[in-house]
């Protein structure tokens, strides 16, 4: 075997084993899609279960607009404060550059950095 012949192998290996990386990637990510798309079915569906279990008709549940005090609220906002650390501990971004995003490396310092406001 001559050694250019050895070179050309070597040469089309490594153009494989690129295309193959690539393919890798997107693989990847398409995964990570898959995995979002079924937390976020998840979600819904539990929403959806507890609706028929309380089997409430939603026009029936709509409340008058009560004016609310500073206190309330604050309160208010706590609720949604800790809605959001919740969201964020089943796995998702809360920060405005991923919003919704499954997190998939561990913890966001954007998300972090708005926990701690």
């Amino acid at each position: 075997m001559d050694k250019r012949d050895v070179f050309v192998q070597i040469d089309q290996l490594e153009k494989q084993m690129g295309t193959i990386y690539e393919e890798l990637g997107q693989m990847k990510q398409q995964i990570i899609e898959l995995l979002e798309e079924n937390k976020r079915l998840s979600i819904e569906n539990q929403q959806l279960r507890k609706l028929l279990k309380k089997d409430v008709d939603p026009v029936d549940t709509e409340l008058p607009l009560v004016p609310i005090t500073a206190a309330q609220a604050k309160e208010i906002t706590g609720v949604g404060h800790d809605n959001l650390a919740k969201l964020y501990h089943e796995g998702f971004h809360i920060c405005n550059v991923y919003y919704g995003h499954l997190r998939t490396e561990g913890d966001c310092l954007f998300c972090m950095s708005f926990l701690n406001k």
